[in-house]
């Protein structure tokens, strides 16, 4: 159970630091040509980059709390903020008609709330 944990805590930290960086660097103008990115044209660039900040912040806190073991209970808080950003992103795609992305958004959703499970549950860093 330790290891699959693991494992989709580094796969979803992985997406969520991709994601991040490409928000926060990369213009917004060069995110809405981007398949799935056609929602930065609807909003501004300063929050974009709030979000990729955001999502950086989830890479580290799904990793790095459990790795030095200080407050590791943030791995699975972390898990459940993402559980929060991907409805809104499924919110946000849905209403686009990007179904395909919905779809995607709803496996990291289920990874975030099997890491959230586990960490706080039978997975947990106390236990």
């Amino acid at each position: 159970m330790n290891l699959a944990l693991w494992i989709c805590a580094g796969l979803l930290a992985v997406v969520a630091l991709t994601g991040g960086i490409s928000k926060t660097f990369v213009p917004r103008e060069k995110l809405a040509a981007a398949p799935g990115g056609g929602w930065t044209e609807d909003t501004r660039a300063g929050f974009v980059k709030a979000l990729g900040a955001l999502e950086i912040l989830a890479a580290v806190g799904l990793i790095l709390p459990a790795v030095v073991d200080i407050a590791p209970v943030m791995v699975p808080v972390t898990a459940l903020c993402w559980i929060l950003l991907m409805i809104g992103a499924m919110i946000t795609h849905g209403r686009r008609g990007e179904f395909q992305f919905v779809i995607l958004n709803l496996a990291y959703l289920l990874l975030a709330a099997f890491i959230a499970w586990g960490r706080f549950g039978p997975g947990s860093f106390t236990g």
